[in-house]
Formats: structure tokens, sequence, C-alpha cells
């Protein structure tokens, strides 16, 4: 949709954006904390918490997304999932925290969505893909098409609702026993494979993508692991080596890339390491003369979205704050430099004529057949980048508005932008949304969401494994 005339706007404010990104540096002087631009990413987080509440549906689920291009009130999709019901969950806690709502008001929300997860269907602690929104019935079938959908236990998205669920209990101490009884049987041994050091192939002590729990036993798994150690399902890693019910060494198990020889995206840079008993391919990319950890398709949010939660760069400042600093850079430097788009940030999103796809940066990617970026920015990626590039965040976020009125001031940024045609997205996703409210949460009140990942297991488990690593780069 093109919502105003934008190309001579476009290549005013592309040369604007090159020249502020690129003459400042990680660590610039502190953007985003002058009363202006905390005011604007406080106006930003208003609209973007306004979208929340309007893709929360009467039960109060938040659907899995809204259409935002009509006049009238936006109605929620059919759909949600587990990954959508944490972000409303924690939105609203920051939106508490920020000011927004009243302590009430969260507690009265919280209270309501933890009600309605009580009624969702499970099987072996954990819960399905899909569910309608609106009464919480599983869903069989998809609502746009009919087609079937056999229902799933996905390790990843049962990660996010977990993870809200931590932070609605810690917000709301009322809450705290419905939440423990709710996540008492949700044990994570369920998706793990342990080490077989006579074939790791078969057991390489990851967790599976999920099961189909329509087969006797556990289900039928999906035929992968998440091996990836730099992607976003090592959320669900940390919570199970937390809680206990994942070994540490799992930790180790993941891979920093896949080992030299075998196919991926570039030819890996490292060198074998021994922790904690368990020998450990360190092993690195290089992008534009930069050494970095790489996700598996080269997206933004696998690489970020778990730090607004656990605090991977204090904890390891040399390894994962240096990876994570370099990873943005190479963002701004494909969108700027590589690919002249005069903007950057790439993540699954919303295709801006219809659809969903994923969107990122190929060469910090190891499947070979990687994420592209296709010249669609996605205005998440740019606040999932506020701690390490404040400045240039804020430049491209505002240049996005500019240029192509990315930002709508009823529901805050829209999905994506295909800046080579001016074409916004009319959507705006529960996920996308929730990493936004997040990072600009963590932006101005730092660890606001992070205190339940900062003691018990987290502090005793995961911490001192994070201190130990040491990435080749």
């Amino acid at each position: 949709m093109n919502r105003r005339s934008f190309l001579t706007a476009a290549a005013t404010t592309a040369a604007a954006t090159c020249a502020t990104s690129l003459t400042g540096t990680a660590h610039a002087a502190p953007a985003g904390r002058s009363d202006a631009d905390h005011r604007l990413l406080r106006d930003w987080f208003v609209a973007t918490h306004r979208s929340m509440e309007a893709m929360t549906t009467e039960l109060g689920l938040a659907a899995d997304k809204i259409d935002v291009s009509g006049s009238g009130t936006p109605v929620p999709s059919a759909q949600t999932s587990p990954t959508n019901i944490g972000c409303g969950l924690w939105s609203t806690v920051a939106a508490a925290g920020l000011g927004v709502i009243s302590a009430t008001t969260m507690r009265r929300r919280l209270a309501r969505t933890i009600t309605a997860v009580e009624r969702l269907e499970r099987a072996h602690g954990f819960w399905f893909n899909w569910y309608d929104a609106h009464d919480g019935s599983l869903l069989t079938a998809w609502p746009e098409t009919g087609d079937p959908v056999r229902p799933f236990l996905s390790s990843v998205d049962n990660a996010w609702l977990v993870t809200g669920l931590r932070i609605a209990a810690d917000a709301a101490p009322e809450l705290r026993p419905r939440v423990a009884a709710l996540l008492a049987d949700a044990d994570w041994s369920y998706y793990y494979t342990p080490y077989d050091p006579a074939d790791p192939v078969a057991g390489p002590g990851q967790l599976r993508g999920g099961f189909w729990p329509d087969k006797p036993g556990k289900g039928e798994p999906t035929g992968h692991h998440y091996g990836a150690l730099n992607t976003e399902p090592r959320m669900a890693s940390y919570l199970g080596i937390a809680d206990g019910s994942l070994p540490t060494d799992h930790y180790w198990h993941l891979l920093r890339t896949m080992l030299p020889g075998m196919g991926q995206e570039q030819e890996p840079r490292g060198e074998y390491v021994e922790i904690d008993g368990v020998r450990v391919w360190e092993g690195h990319y290089t992008y534009r003369g930069r050494d970095l950890v790489p996700t598996w398709g080269g997206s933004m949010f696998e690489a970020l979205m778990v730090p607004l939660f656990v605090p991977e760069s204090e904890w390891s400042p040399r390894s994962w704050g240096t990876t994570h600093r370099r990873y943005v850079r190479s963002h701004i430097e494909h969108g700027l430099i590589e690919e002249k788009l005069g903007y950057w940030g790439f993540s699954p999103a919303s295709i801006p004529a219809d659809g969903y796809r994923e969107y990122g940066v190929d060469a910090i990617g190891m499947q070979e057949d990687g994420y592209n970026s296709l010249g669609v920015v996605t205005p998440h990626a740019s606040f999932l980048a506020l701690p390490q590039a404040p400045t240039e965040a804020l430049s491209n976020l505002r240049a996005l508005d500019r240029a192509f009125g990315a930002y709508d001031d009823r529901y805050g940024y829209r999905d994506s932008v295909d800046v080579t045609t001016g074409r916004v997205s009319d959507y705006v996703l529960a996920l996308d949304q929730g990493m936004i409210t997040a990072a600009i949460a963590q932006h101005l009140r730092p660890g606001l969401l992070q205190r339940p990942f900062r003691t018990a297991g987290f502090a005793s488990r995961v911490r001192p494994l994070l201190r130990k690593e040491r990435f080749s780069i």
C-alpha cells in the first residue's frame, strides 16, 4: 500500500540516514536518552501497545495480527499461538512499568489472560501451536483457507509463552501460584535428545523443533533439532537449563557454526576448545572484515530477541556482547552500503504486498539458501538494535516514517516496508509488536522485563555458562 508519494523524499532521507549511520559507532553518544528521544520512544510505545490491545480478544488472548489499513476498529485474526500470547503478557507488564496503564489494570488483564491459558488444551505439559483466539479451542483447520492443521507442540513457541508467564508472575505476585501450576508439567526434557558420543548425529544433545503428539508415546518428532546456538530457540535452552530439566552441557552441544567441511554459507574459521569436558568448535564467520557468530538465516530477531530478556551482553561482554554489536553493524552496512537501499534492518515479517516470509542478510546465516533482504525493511529490527546502535536505530526509524509513512500514530510501526517500491504492509503482527514493546521498555527502563531471568537458575546455571563462553571473535 502506497500511503504517500515518496520518490523525492526517499532520496533525501536515504542520504541523511547514510550520513548519520556510518559516522556513528555502536557506542555513540547516548541517543534515545535525551528528553526528546525519551518522549518519542514513549509515544511509539503507546501506539504499539494500543495495537496489542486491539489484537487482544475478549477472552484475553493476543491474536496473531490485525489489518490496520482501514479507518475503523481493526478485527483481530481468528488464530493465536503461544508466542502471540506471551507477547501480550509481557507487553502488558511493560505498559504498567512505563506508566501507560495502572498496576490495577495490569493485574486485571494478566489475570484474564492466565485464566484463558488455563483453559487451553495441552499435551505433555506444553501448548499447541494454534488456537482460536476468541474461544480458545484448538485449531484443526486454518481459518483463512480451511486447510487442515495438524496440532503441533513447538519448543520455541512454548519458550515465548513460558517467558511471558514468568514475567507476569514476577509483576503480579498474586498470580505466582497459578503460573507455577501451569508450568509444573512443562518439562523441557520432553524435547531433548541426550548427547551420544558414539553417534552425535542421532544423539546431538539438542532440542527437537517439536512433536506432533497424535502418535503413541511422545508423538512424532520433527526431523530436525535446533542446532544453531545464535538463534531464537536458545530461549528454550536457557529456560530448561535454568529449571534443571536440561543438563548444562546442552549449551556446549549447540553449534556456533557448523563444523568445517559441512555444507553452510561460508567455510568457518575458529578452533576447538574443551569447556566443561565438552569439545566445542568455536567457529565464526567473517562479513565485511568483521568476525561474528552467525545465526541460521541471517535475520535480526534470531540474534537479538533473546537478549531482550536474558542479559547476554552483560554476562558475556567479550563473547555475546561483541557478536551482538557486530551483527547489528552487519545489518546496517548491508542495507546502506552493500545493497544501497538507504535503510536497514531485516527480519521475518509480513510481505508488504501480502503474506509472510523471512528476510535477513544471507551472508551472516548458516543456511546456504538463507534469508535475503529483497529490499524489504522491517521496523522491529531497528528496535531490537537499540542496545547496540541507538543513534542509528532511531535515525533509521524516523527516516522510514518520513519517506514511507511507516509509522501509524494509532497502532505503531507497520510490519514491513518495501523501500524499492514504497509499499507498506497493511498489517501489524503480535510477535513483531511484542518485540517492539519489549525493546522500548528495556531501553527506557533497563531490566524491567529481565528480573525473572537474572535470579534462581538463570543466575546459578545459565550465567556461569555465558561467563565461560569464548567465541573465536
